[in-house]
């Protein structure tokens, strides 16, 4: 009887190397010849692989191995790139990049970047930096490797942490209404009218520096109304740009004023705004638009001299008016529609009772549940008749 002939595989070879590994070789969905981006212990190993790569190709979501081989910097300054980002955000991700993922991954192939290497990565930058600047750099790596995955450069996004992506930041002061008024009159007066339209107009710096005269309207009598059309944004290099207000389409907005500001605001524009339609708002005393860096100065000195809480920020103002807008009873969306919000998510932590807020709800269920038994006592004495 004639011996058996070995049965032939139907997939993709194997061979055994000098030193004695074992590598296996196939024709992937492009018609090329392709080799295991690894070699094997044993013939059965890379038997077992080919079965699975086999498997792959037969669903549909083999990943060609060489098209991986791309370092993360190099295709994540290209993702940066194509994203048609905004200037500060993508100087913002380029920093992001160049500080925090470069420094440990950038060298890395996008292909052989695996859960246990992020996790790794994401434990050592917490030893020296902060968990919220850490949570916002570990979803611009996701976000990119989202992107590899889409163009089938890697199989499945090694970004796999829960919870990893959401900043824990500690929540932020807000202002009493007598420290708004008291940093308001002790700030140079020329900027009184900006902490009263930051707070009450919940105003951002950029937007507050990007006002035009025709965007602040002060009738004789009635409320004021703001129109927020744009953001002044500051690059690290010290550029000055007019872009979009944050939240595109819903930063763009019309935010009615309490009529109680009016005379701080006509004064203002009486002596510091500039003149015609177009003449900015605010000004500094050379006539150049205010910098950050400088207003900060100015700003930490009003908090000095009225006493005010010194932690807090300019940006902690319009916090204060989302607060006080969310204790009249405004709904989330007349919140979100007066503070430029695009989602629901930022605008509902000034839905958060406080305690003044919350003992009056008590009153009033208090006054409910005592009107209700009272009705039932005055039932109980005194029965319909039969």
């Amino acid at each position: 009887m004639a011996p058996r002939k070995k049965a032939k595989r139907r997939f993709g070879t194997t061979r055994q190397l000098p030193s004695g590994a074992w590598q296996a070789r196939y024709t992937g969905s492009d018609g090329q010849r392709h080799k295991a981006p690894h070699t094997f212990p044993t013939k059965t190993a890379a038997e077992e692989w080919l079965v699975e790569t086999e498997a792959d190709l037969l669903r549909g979501v083999w990943i060609d191995p060489d098209a991986g081989l791309i370092p993360l910097e190099e295709y994540a300054e290209q993702w940066i790139e194509e994203r048609g980002l905004a200037d500060r955000t993508a100087e913002l991700y380029r920093a992001y990049l160049r500080n925090h993922i470069s420094p440990y991954l950038g060298d890395v192939m996008i292909g052989d970047l695996k859960p246990p290497r992020v996790r790794s990565w994401r434990a050592t930058l917490l030893n020296h930096t902060g968990e919220s600047t850490v949570a916002k750099v570990y979803s611009l790596l996701r976000a990119i490797m989202n992107t590899a995955e889409d163009d089938e450069l890697i199989r499945r996004n090694p970004c796999r942490i829960r919870g990893a992506g959401q900043a824990r930041t500690p929540e932020r002061p807000t202002a009493t209404l007598p420290e708004v008024f008291a940093i308001a009159h002790k700030i140079q007066p020329r900027y009184e009218a900006l902490v009263l339209l930051a707070t009450f107009g919940q105003l951002r710096f950029g937007e507050l520096m990007a006002l035009r005269r025709a965007d602040l309207r002060v009738p004789a009598t009635g409320s004021p109304v703001v129109k927020v059309r744009s953001a002044v944004s500051q690059l690290n290099s010290g550029t000055q740009m007019l872009k979009a207000p944050k939240g595109s389409e819903a930063g763009v907005r019309p935010v009615t004023l309490p009529e109680a500001i009016a005379p701080e605001l006509r004064r203002h524009l009486k002596h510091y705004a500039e003149p015609g339609d177009d003449g900015r708002v605010f000004v500094g005393p050379k006539g150049g638009t205010a910098r950050r860096s400088n207003f900060n100065r100015i700003w930490k000195r009003a908090l000095r001299e009225s006493g005010a809480n010194p932690e807090l920020h300019l940006h902690d103002l319009r916090h204060t008016g989302g607060t006080l807008s969310a204790q009249t009873g405004a709904t989330v969306r007349e919140v979100m529609k007066r503070m430029g919000h695009s989602t629901t998510r930022a605008a509902m932590i000034y839905q958060h009772a406080t305690d003044e807020r919350d003992a009056k709800i008590a009153e009033a269920l208090n006054l409910m549940i005592t009107e209700a038994r009272a009705a039932a006592d005055e039932a109980e004495k005194d029965p319909p008749a039969a």
